[in-house]
C-alpha cells in the first residue's frame, strides 16, 4: 500500500534538477499515505515518485520496480489478493522471478499478455508502467475505483498522482474554476468522477486503463463494466455461491504479515466481515466509534455482537468539539470537498485503529451490490403508481407540488408521480436545481443533474427499477463518496482499508440475484442475510440498516451555531455563493423550522474546503499538523 507521482515527459521537454527536485516534493506531501520507505525513477522520459506503507514483507519488493531486463518500470498502489496463485500459474509457464511481491507479479503478467493481463487481478489497485521499448506509459484502475487515480495534462507532458494536491500549482491558490463539477457538488454532496473542482485535474474512471505516447494525448480505454444479469439457478444455489465468494474473498483479504483487525458498527455488513474475519484468524481486534448525543451511538450494538463473536472490541466516542478541531486535517485529505457525515466517524475509527494494526477490513460494497439501501424499497412502495394512466399522474403530480411542505405524504406523490429517471441520481441528492438556481452565483441553467445519469438508464432502459438504482450506484455513489471516504480517511492516518465485499468473485455471484432475491420480506439484503445463517448472530443479522448515525441536525442547532455562523460569514466564498441566504437557512435550522443540516453541511465543507486550499497559502495548504482554522 502506498501512494505515487509521477510524470510523462514529451520528447521536446528537458527533465531538469528543478523537476527532478519538483517530483520529491510533490512526493513528500503524500507521505500519509507510506510512512515507511521512499523510492524514484527517473530518465529523460519519465519520472516516478513512491511512498511505501510495508503490510507483507516483501523480500526486494520495492518500488519503482523493474524488470530484469531493464524494458518495464512500475509504481503500483494498492494490493493484489491473488497474487500467490497468479504467480504459481507464471512459474508453471517457465518465468522467474526475483522478489515474492505482488508487484513483480503484475510486472511479468503484463510482460506476457499486455492489456488482458488486467482481468485477472483480483485486489484494489492504481498502477503505472513505463515501457521502454514502446515509449509508452499505462495507467490502469481497479474496477471499483477503489484506489484513486489523478491525472493532469500539460505542454510538457502528462502528470499523475494518488492525491489531487500533488498536481495542483504550488504557491498559487486553486479557486474552484470547474463551474459545472461545483454545480454537481451541490446536487450529489461529493464531485461526480471523472471530474473535479479543477477543470485541468482528472480522474481515472474505475475499470479503465490510460495509453499515453510522447507527443500524444492518452487515449482511455475501458476493460470492465459491471453487469446485473440474474441467474435461472434456485435461490439456495445463489445465496451458496455468495457464502463461497465471501469466505474466499475475505480469505485473501487477510493476507498480511502486519496485524488487521475490523471495522466493527451495529450493523450487519461489518458484523459479516468480522465473524468471516475471525475464522482466519480468531484473535482479530474490531473498532467501532459513536458520539456523546444520544440515539447516535452505535458502539453498545457493535460491543454486543463483538461479546457474541468473542472478539476484542475498541470503542471511540467523539465529541462534537474534537471534530471541529479535526475538520480542517479531514477536508485536506479528500481533496475535493465531500460533505458526507459518515466521513466523521470513519476518520476517528480509522484514527483509533492505527493505534493497533495498519490493515483493517470494512464492509463498504455490500449494499451497492446486494440491495441494501432503504431506498431500494421504494419501487415495491410506489408501484400503484404504476397502474395509473399518464395524465392522471401528471395531474396528481402538478397538485402535489402546490402542496405545503409540511403536509405529510407530499414528497410520497411527489416521487410517485415523477418517473425514476428524473429523480433518483444515487443516495444523496441535496439542493433542487430550482435551489441551486436561486442562491448559487455560478449556477447555469444549461446544466442539470440528469446529465451524469441519462446514458446509464439508457443502458439500462429495459431492466428492473431496482436495478437500475443500484446501476446509478455502482457508476456515482460508490465511487464518488463512499470509496472516496474509504480511501482518504484510512490513508489520512496511514491505515490500509480492505474491501471484501467488492472482489470480483463476490460481484460475480451478487450479479446473479434477482431484484426479488435483494428486497423480500420487508427487508433489504435478503440474499445475502440467508447466505450468512449460521455465520453471524441472529440479532446482528436482521437488525435495520442504521448507516454511520452522525449527530450534525444537533450539533448544527447546540454547539455548533457560533462556528457555523463564523465559517459562512468568514470563509470567502461569496463569488459561488450567497452568503445572505446560507445564513438565512442557518437561521430557520436553529429555530427548528425544518431540518436544513445536510445542505448546511454541503456549504460548510465547501467553505472549510475553501479556507484550506484557496484561501491559505501553498505552505499551509500542504502541512497535515494542527491545520486548524480558528485557533483551536
Amino acid at each position: 500500500m502506498c501512494g505515487f507521482v509521477g510524470s510523462f515527459y514529451h520528447e521536446e521537454t528537458l527533465v531538469t534538477a528543478e523537476k527532478i527536485s519538483q517530483l520529491r516534493h510533490q512526493t513528500e506531501m503524500i507521505s500519509h499515505r507510506g510512512p515507511d520507505a521512499s523510492g524514484y525513477f527517473m530518465n529523460e522520459h519519465v519520472g516516478f515518485g513512491f511512498k511505501r506503507l510495508s503490510i507483507v514483507d516483501l523480500e526486494g519488493g520495492h518500488q519503482p520496480m523493474t524488470c530484469s531486463e531493464g524494458r518495464l518500470t512500475i509504481v503500483f498502489n494498492g494490493e493484489i489478493y491473488n497474487h500467490l496463485e497468479l504467480r504459481e500459474r507464471l512459474v508453471r509457464e517457465g518465468y522467474t522471478f526475483r522478489t515474492n511481491s505482488d508487484t513483480e507479479v503484475i510486472l511479468t503478467l503484463y510482460k506476457k499478455e499486455k492489456e488482458r493481463s488486467f482481468q485477472a487481478l483480483r485486489g484494489m489497485f492504481a498502477f503505472v508502467i513505463w515501457d521502454e521499448s514502446e515509449k509508452q506509459v499505462t495507467a490502469v484502475r481497479d474496477r471499483f475505483g477503489i484506489k484513486p487515480f489523478y491525472y493532469t495534462e500539460t505542454a510538457e507532458g502528462l502528470h499523475f498522482a494518488s492525491e489531487k494536491k500533488c498536481l495542483l500549482p504550488d504557491g498559487e491558490t486553486t479557486a474552484p474554476n470547474d463551474k459545472e463539477a461545483l454545480q454537481h457538488y451541490f446536487t450529489y454532496q461529493y464531485v461526480p468522477e471523472p471530474m473535479t473542482l479543477s477543470k485541468a485535474v482528472r480522474r481515472l474512471e474505475p475499470g479503465t486503463f490510460l495509453v499515453v505516447k510522447p507527443n500524444c494525448s492518452p487515449e482511455l480505454r475501458p476493460y470492465w463494466k459491471p453487469s446485473l444479469q440474474p441467474t435461472a439457478d434456485s435461490f439456495r444455489k445463489k445465496t451458496s455461491a455468495v457464502r463461497e465468494a465471501l469466505e474466499d474473498s475475505v480469505k485473501l483479504h487477510m493476507r498480511s504479515d502486519v496485524p488487521v483487525g475490523t471495522f466493527l458498527s451495529g450493523g450487519v455488513d461489518s458484523a459479516i466481515i468480522t465473524a468471516l474475519a475471525k475464522q482466519c484468524h480468531p484473535n482479530i481486534e474490531t473498532f467501532s466509534v459513536g458520539f456523546q448525543t444520544k440515539g447516535f451511538d452505535e458502539t453498545q450494538l457493535a460491543a454486543e455482537t463483538a461479546e457474541k463473536l468473542e472478539v476484542r472490541n475498541h470503542r471511540k466516542i467523539v465529541s462534537p468539539e474534537e471534530f471541529l478541531r479535526e475538520m480542517p486535517n479531514l477536508v485536506w485529505h479528500f481533496d475535493d470537498p465531500v460533505a458526507d457525515p459518515a466521513a466523521v466517524p470513519l476518520y476517528f475509527v480509522a484514527k483509533e485503529a492505527r493505534r493497533k494494526v495498519k490493515v483493517v477490513l470494512s464492509g463498504e460494497g455490500a449494499d451497492e451490490l446486494f440491495g441494501g439501501y432503504n431506498i431500494y424499497r421504494e419501487p415495491i412502495a410506489l408501484r400503484w403508481f404504476s397502474f395509473l394512466p399518464r395524465t392522471v399522474i401528471e395531474k396528481l403530480g402538478e397538485l402535489a407540488r402546490k402542496l405545503p411542505e409540511t403536509i405529510k405524504g407530499r414528497n410520497y406523490l411527489i416521487r410517485g408521480c415523477t418517473p425514476l429517471e428524473q429523480r433518483y441520481i444515487g443516495n444523496a441528492k441535496i439542493f433542487t436545481e430550482e435551489e441551486k438556481q436561486a442562491w448559487l452565483k455560478t449556477y447555469d441553467a444549461g446544466v442539470h443533474f440528469t446529465q451524469l445519469t441519462r446514458r446509464l438508464f439508457e443502458e439500462m432502459k429495459d431492466e428492473h427499477a431496482l436495478t437500475k438504482m443500484q446501476y446509478i450506484d455502482l457508476h456515482t455513489w460508490l465511487r464518488g463518496d463512499i470509496l472516496q471516504k474509504a480511501d482518504k480517511m484510512s490513508m489520512a492516518h496511514a491505515l490500509e482499508l480492505r474491501v471484501p465485499f467488492l472482489d470480483q468473485k463476490v460481484f460475480e455471484a451478487a450479479s446473479g440475484l434477482a431484484p426479488s432475491d435483494k428486497t423480500r420480506s420487508g427487508t433489504t439484503k435478503y440474499a445475502l442475510r440467508e447466505a450468512m445463517k449460521g455465520i453471524v448472530p441472529e440479532a446482528a443479522l436482521y437488525r435495520k440498516k442504521l448507516g454511520f448515525p452522525v449527530p450534525i441536525r444537533q450539533w448544527l442547532r447546540n454547539e455548533w451555531q457560533d462556528w457555523a455562523r463564523q465559517v459562512i460569514r468568514e470563509s470567502a466564498i461569496e463569488a459561488y455563493v450567497q452568503k445572505s441566504e446560507a445564513l438565512k437557512m442557518l437561521e430557520k435550522h436553529w429555530r427548528g423550522d425544518g431540518d436544513h443540516s445536510r445542505k448546511l453541511w454541503t456549504i460548510l465543507t465547501f467553505a472549510v474546503w475553501h479556507q484550506v486550499f484557496v484561501e491559505s497559502n501553498a505552505e499551509e495548504r500542504s502541512s497535515e499538523q494542527e491545520m486548524f482554522l480558528y485557533g483551536s
